[in-house]
């Protein structure tokens, strides 16, 4: 290892270390902070999950500074779920560590063992044998292991739905081309249709949960991340209602005051001026 490395990952080491001290501070008993005393793994939990999408966020703004805060906010949600299972006796911040170190090593043979030409996709099939290996350990005896083990049910329901169908595409369960899921979302169009229809809320529910899933699942056969297109989808939304009121503004208008035949025309134009530049 040289030197400079050697000062970087001291220099981590040090900070990191820095960090579990502040962060048991933080939760002393004598002179702590009350507002992270009164914390619980289940409080904690929403916060974890908004700083890894503000991560996210930074990241598609192209932000280093911010990423760079971020990551940091992420890590110490870490560190917070760390020490209160220490607290408890469950693990400490070492082993969770140490979990994640193993676990690359055991599912990188290919780099930490024997040194081979795999590519990306053959890497992808190897990941995939080994987790699978990982879920069927961790299933409990009287259930059998399922290919659909492990996917988080606390994740969001559009990215759920696309993990659970690279599941199960994995074991041959999948359409064969894209355009079959054409076929399907016509389906489940007029499906929703009918619910509608009957005027049963529980039953609109469902089949618009069915045509959401039908529609990620488009997406997924398409190499396309519905998270992400949906994302770029309100992206674009909001640049769009944004420039439309300020184009009534500009004209002196109150846009919630127009009607929606002036709003649509608002809204042609706000498109017609995206495609022009």
């Amino acid at each position: 290892m040289a030197p400079s490395d050697t000062s970087r990952h001291q220099r981590a080491a040090e900070e990191f270390v820095r960090l579990l001290d502040i962060m048991a501070r933080l939760r002393n008993l004598d002179g702590g902070c009350p507002w992270d005393l009164e914390q619980t793994f289940k409080t904690i939990a929403p916060y974890t999950i908004e700083e890894a999408y503000e991560v996210a966020d930074a990241i598609e703004r192209g932000d280093m500074g911010d990423l760079r805060e971020e990551l940091g906010d992420l890590l110490f949600q870490v560190v917070f779920h760390s020490q209160m299972a220490e607290e408890d006796g469950a693990f400490e911040a070492a082993d969770v560590a140490a979990a994640i170190n193993e676990k690359m090593i055991r599912r990188h043979p290919h780099v930490f063992e024997a040194a081979d030409d795999r590519s990306a996709n053959d890497q992808i099939v190897a990941w995939e044998v080994v987790k699978a290996a990982e879920r069927a350990a961790k299933a409990p005896g009287e259930k059998p292991a399922s290919a659909l083990d492990g996917v988080a049910l606390s994740l969001p329901a559009l990215l759920r739905a696309e993990k659970l169908q690279k599941r199960a595409a994995r074991t041959g369960f999948d359409w064969t081309e894209p355009e079959h899921i054409f076929d399907k979302l016509e389906e489940e169009t007029a499906e929703v249709k009918e619910a509608i229809a009957s005027g049963n809320p529980e039953e609109i529910m469902d089949e618009i949960g069915d045509l959401l899933f039908v529609a990620a699942n488009l997406a997924r056969r398409l190499d396309i991340d519905p998270e992400v297109a949906l994302r770029q989808a309100n992206a674009k939304f909001e640049r769009r209602f944004r420039a439309m009121e300020a184009l009534s503004a500009k004209d002196g208008d109150d846009f919630a005051a127009l009607d929606l035949e002036a709003q649509e025309y608002l809204w042609q134009a706000v498109k017609k001026s995206e495609r022009s530049t």
